[in-house]
């Protein structure tokens, strides 16, 4: 007894031990931060994730979430405008806690603070919605603007007392309504889904039809327009022959002026060559008859004429009378009365002529 009351000894401030430390130890997960409290009252520290140490069965610790959560909010009661109830089976709120509010938040509505921000107020926010708009709107009609709708009041609310959580998204399911209501949407939208595809079928047929006649246009006008181009094509082919045209034209004219110039410069050369060729025959002729003259001029001297006078006299055969005729000649040979008889010019009175003789 005395060996087992040591062994007792010894184990209990071991066991004591033990179970402190291990009661002390304790880990705080990635996604959260940890909260402490002692004797009931939230201390202000706040740990990261990890191993970290506490006093045993005195302080107690929470974890409390600061990433993206998913809280589900289910089998909503609702009543419409119009007196109908109405069940949503489902409501999901995506939302996130800042970490710098969380022991702010924790601190003014607990853990659980989600239940107050989320939860019940999903509730609140999906009677307020139902109470104000009919069946018809809550079903079908405004539907798809409920999930933004709660977004923006949750959102809202949250930022206005500071709580520091993020509605990231929110996604309602659809109503639970009473079976013969559901029925009826349904006739109504299978007629509404008839009407749709009556209506498209004939927004088709409507569309083939523009299509055909914009076709039809765009052919007429890519046929006129190709016409236009063959009409311009060919006037500028014209424009380009009858430029042609007058451009050789143009030229022939020219080279007839050309010509025409040409032959007259040529004819003036040639009227020119011809008159300095006159020129210079009439200047010769005059050069040789001056030549003449002065030649005539040195050989025609008064002994020559006379000689010449003498000569001619001489071999004329015949004689002449008058009474006049030996001075004329007399004149000539420069006052000269001795005229040789053979020259047969004798100075003797006229006698009248012997009449012939008639045996």
């Amino acid at each position: 007894e005395r060996d087992m009351s040591k062994v007792l000894v010894v184990l209990v401030p071991l066991v004591i031990t033990i179970a402190a430390v291990f009661f002390s130890v304790h880990k705080v997960h990635e996604g959260y931060v940890g909260l402490y409290w002692v004797g009931g009252a939230l201390e202000d520290d706040v740990s990261s994730p990890g191993f970290h140490f506490m006093v045993p069965f005195v302080t107690r610790m929470a974890e409390v979430q600061v990433t993206l959560q998913t809280d589900t909010v289910v089998n909503i009661p609702c009543g419409t405008s119009g007196g109908s109830i109405i069940y949503f089976d489902k409501v999901e709120v995506v939302n996130e806690l800042d970490p710098s509010h969380a022991h702010h938040t924790v601190k003014a509505y607990g853990v659980n603070y989600d239940k107050i921000w989320i939860f019940d107020k999903i509730h609140h926010e999906i009677n307020q919605f139902c109470s104000s708009h009919s069946l018809q709107e809550v079903y079908i009609d405004k539907f798809d603007t409920l999930d933004e709708a709660l977004v923006a009041s949750l959102q809202k609310d949250c930022d206005k007392y500071k709580t520091g959580i993020k509605i990231i998204a929110v996604r309602v399911t659809k109503p639970r309504i009473p079976e013969t209501v559901r029925q009826n949407f349904e006739n109504v939208e299978e007629e509404k889904t008839r009407l749709a595809i009556a209506s498209a079928h004939q927004k088709v047929v409507q569309k083939e039809q523009e299509t055909e006649r914009l076709k039809a246009t765009i052919e007429a006008e890519k046929e006129a327009a190709v016409s236009l181009i063959d009409a311009r094509r060919q006037a500028d082919v014209e424009a380009i022959k009858a430029e042609l045209l007058a451009n050789v034209s143009k030229i022939r004219l020219e080279m007839e002026i050309l010509e025409k110039e040409g032959e007259k410069i040529r004819s003036l050369i040639e009227n020119k060559l011809s008159l300095e060729k006159q020129k210079a025959i009439a200047e010769a002729r005059r050069y040789k008859l001056q030549r003449e003259a002065e030649a005539n001029k040195l050989k025609f001297t008064p002994q020559y004429m006379k000689y010449v006078l003498y000569k001619s006299l001489a071999n004329n055969s015949k004689t002449f009378y008058g009474p006049t005729l030996a001075d004329m000649y007399l004149e000539w040979l420069g006052g000269e009365s001795n005229i040789p008889s053979e020259f047969g010019i004798v100075n003797a009175s006229p006698q009248p002529p012997t009449p012939p003789q008639i045996d």
